[in-house]
C-alpha cells in the first residue's frame, strides 16, 4: 500500500508538472535555472561533503501560484551527491511545499548506493518532507519555516519512521553594503538533525552584489554557521550565476 500510495504521489506530481510546461508555453509562467558555487555545502546545520559544492537547479513558476522543479548538490571530491524534487503553492504570503530528497550515495552516513525508483519505505533512498513558510512582509522582515519529514529513510533505532522536524526563523535587513540575514533554526526532538531537542543552526549571512562589468555581475554571500548541539562552526563563501 505504501508504495501504491507514493507511486500515485509522484503521478499526481508528474502531472502538474505537465501542465506547467504547458502553462509555460502559453506564456503564463516563468523558467529559471541556475547554478551556485559554494565553498561548503552546510544545510541546516550540517556539513555535507566536507567539500566545495556545485549546485544547479531549474524551475518552473505558474501565476497562480504553483511552482516546481529540480536542486542538486555535488560535491567537488565526489564523496556527496543529492537530487531533489519539490513542488510549492505560494498564497498570502505562505509557501507550502512538498520535497523529495534523493541521496544517491552516502547522504545519510549509514546508507549504501541507492536507486532512485526505489519507493519501498524501508529501504528507499529518498527522504520526502511537508513544509510550510512564512515569507515575511517588507514593513516585517521575518521569515519562519517549518517542516518535518513524513516518508524514507529518517527512520530510529527501530526502525520506525522517526519524523525528524525542524524550524527556522530568518530575520533580513539592508545596509548600504549589502543585505543581512540572521537566522537560528532548532529541532524539537532527536532525528536526523541531532541526539536530542535544541538549535541546531544559528548565525548570519552577508549578501553583495559585485559589478564586474556595465551588464555583468556576480551576487557573493559570506555566512558564519554554528551547530551548538554538535559544537561545530562553518565559514562559507558562495556564488551565484
Amino acid at each position: 500500500m505504501q508504495k501504491l500510495n507514493l507511486s500515485l504521489l509522484f503521478s499526481f506530481l508528474m502531472s502538474i508538472s505537465c501542465f506547467l510546461v504547458s502553462a509555460q508555453e502559453e506564456n503564463t509562467s516563468g523558467f529559471n535555472i541556475g547554478v551556485d558555487l559554494y565553498s561548503r555545502y552546510v544545510w541546516r546545520g550540517q556539513d555535507f561533503g566536507s567539500a566545495p559544492s556545485i549546485q544547479p537547479s531549474f524551475e518552473f513558476a505558474h501565476k497562480s501560484g504553483f511552482k516546481l522543479g529540480y536542486w542538486g548538490a555535488f560535491s567537488t571530491n565526489g564523496t556527496y551527491n543529492e537530487i531533489d524534487f519539490k513542488i510549492a503553492y505560494d498564497v498570502a504570503g505562505f509557501s507550502v511545499e512538498l520535497t523529495d530528497y534523493f541521496l544517491p550515495v552516502s547522504g545519510v552516513p549509514i546508507l549504501k548506493p541507492e536507486k532512485y525508483f526505489n519507493f519501498d519505505n524501508a529501504t528507499t533512498g529518498h527522504l520526502l518532507e511537508g513544509s510550510i513558510i512564512w515569507n515575511g512582509t517588507e514593513k516585517i522582515p521575518v521569515s519562519f519555516l517549518a517542516g518535518a519529514y513524513v516518508y524514507g529513510c529518517d527512520k530510529n533505532a527501530t526502525g520506525a519512521q522517526n519524523y525528524s522536524a525542524y524550524a527556522e526563523v530568518t530575520y533580513t535587513f539592508s545596509t548600504k553594503a549589502g543585505e543581512i540575514q540572521t537566522f537560528l533554526g532548532f529541532t524539537p526532538k532527536d532525528g536526523l538533525y541531532g541526539n536530542t531537542a535544541g538549535v541546531v543552526n544559528a548565525g548570519v549571512t552577508a549578501g553583495k552584489t559585485i559589478q564586474i562589468t556595465d551588464s555583468f555581475s556576480l551576487p557573493v554571500t559570506a555566512s558564519v554557521i554554528t551547530n551548538p548541539q554538535a559544537n561545530n562552526i562553518y565559514f562559507v563563501l558562495g556564488i551565484s550565476f
